[in-house]
């Protein structure tokens, strides 16, 4: 049996090693809210909402729903030191539906110095390879353009492991067919339900609204659609607000390197 002193030592370790996690655990949960505190917000009543000022590079997103944009006033929009600078637009869904204003966002963005993206709203009960298809036949990505995204944001009555089975699946043929790696759009709680680890890899535009902090998600992300609710001259009715998580050589080196 252990000697009364070599109780006290092992007693003593594990009071060190116990105060050791309490600590640290506490520094760890001062430092993530000191970090979501640093999160700046400045109302802009031409925009219609609140910006976060810690990041310098602004943009939306848009589809049909926005009707026909006028792209010149889009662009030319400046308040202060915001002003739009890149979009992404809704090229396609399912297995065969094209949003009816991609063709003249993708060009009329592009002719008015606005750096784009495309995306492919996923619905998950179909064939990923199928939607994959779709999404190729239609956006022809040049240097300069965002990576495709998956737009991934409901079940459509199937499973989890399903829908991962079939977004993979489009995942992997977008990524061969361009030859870069796609960026996933969800929102925070479908990530953490539906996605998780097996799609950390990727990079994320994360969805988190109506909140003064940073989205509250484990894992890295690169864009954040802060609200919905944006205003925009040259839009009619309200549009997405996203911002991007790094400064401008990061924002070069994200685009399609030709």
């Amino acid at each position: 049996m252990p000697s009364a002193k070599t109780k006290k030592q092992i007693r003593s370790i594990i009071f060190a090693v116990l105060l050791f996690t309490i600590v640290a655990t506490g520094v760890w949960m001062i430092y993530q809210s000191l970090t979501y505190r640093r999160t700046k917000f400045t109302r802009y009543p031409e925009f219609g909402i609140v910006i976060p000022e810690n990041y310098s590079i602004h943009g939306i997103d848009v589809s049909k729903y926005q009707s026909s944009i006028v792209w010149e006033e889009v662009k030319a929009m400046k308040v202060k030191e915001v002003q739009l600078g890149f979009a992404f637009i809704k090229a396609t869904e399912g297995i065969g539906n094209t949003d009816p204003q991609f063709k003249r966002n993708w060009k009329k963005s592009k002719d008015n110095g606005v750096v784009r993206g495309a995306y492919h709203f996923f619905i998950a009960s179909k064939d990923g390879r199928l939607q994959a298809e779709n999404f190729i036949n239609r956006v022809n990505l040049e240097t300069g353009d965002f990576p495709p995204v998956l737009d991934i944001e409901q079940l459509n009555g199937t499973t989890a492991a399903q829908l991962r089975k079939e977004a993979k699946e489009w995942l992997e043929i977008v990524e061969n067919y361009y030859g870069v790696k796609p960026i996933i759009y969800t929102n925070v709680d479908f990530y953490k339900r539906n996605l998780g680890a097996e799609f950390d890899s990727y990079p994320l535009w994360v969805a988190h609204y109506y909140q003064l902090q940073q989205p509250r998600i484990d894992r890295g992300w690169v864009f954040w659609q802060h609200s919905d609710i944006g205003l925009v001259n040259g839009i009619n009715g309200k549009v997405d607000f996203n911002v991007f998580n790094g400064d401008s050589t990061a924002f070069r080196n994200l685009l399609i390197q030709q």
